[in-house]
């Protein structure tokens, strides 16, 4: 049986802009075996959608928080929801 997948909606807010924070977050989920994107966000925070199997969305959350070592994260908002079985791959958008 698969594991039960979600996709989940990940902000992360402090210093995640000009930081790698993007290729941070692409590189563990394409690790993790991921779906999705990130991109950065006019108010400076940075927005990750990613679908995948749970202890895998909580992996990529956990990365997230830890950033790359220029970044600061000071808050990651979490929101979940069924998968969509609509995405292909994991990438950075525009």
């Amino acid at each position: 049986m698969e594991p039960r997948r979600e996709r989940w909606t990940l902000r992360a807010r402090g210093r995640v802009q000009g930081v790698f924070f993007r290729a941070h977050t692409e590189a563990a989920a394409r690790r993790l075996g991921l779906v999705g994107w990130v991109r950065n966000e006019p108010d400076g925070s940075v927005t990750a959608v990613a679908e995948g199997p749970i202890d895998a969305l909580e992996a990529l959350a956990e990365a997230m928080r830890q950033g790359p070592p220029a970044a600061e994260v000071e808050d990651l908002e979490i929101e979940r929801g069924p998968a969509r079985h609509d995405l292909e791959d994991f990438r950075i958008v525009r």
